[in-house]
């Protein structure tokens, strides 16, 4: 699992900007739906495609995002493994 954790939270500034990418994209779908609700309903059909597609990206960069802090959170509270070891001088 801490591979895992590895390779998902190995650059937490890619996965801020998927994460603000998506929350963009997010705004925008809002837009195309509200757009829809005005206009033609088919807007609000490429609203909510939008929307999905924002949703994934967002959650993709914010998984990387925890990763790095959850990482951190580990190494920070596991015991030094050389002090552990060497407790005969």
């Amino acid at each position: 699992m801490i591979k895992l954790l590895e390779k998902l939270g190995q650059n937490p500034q890619r996965s801020l900007t998927l994460f603000l990418r998506g929350l963009g994209l997010f705004v925008i779908g809002l837009l195309f739906v509200a757009l829809g609700y005005i206009n033609h309903h088919l807007w609000q059909i490429i609203g909510v495609a939008i929307l999905g597609l924002a949703c994934l990206i967002a959650a993709w960069g914010y998984l990387g995002i925890f990763a790095n802090r959850w990482l951190n959170i580990i190494y920070r509270t596991r015991p030094n493994q050389k002090n552990s070891t060497n407790h005969n001088p």
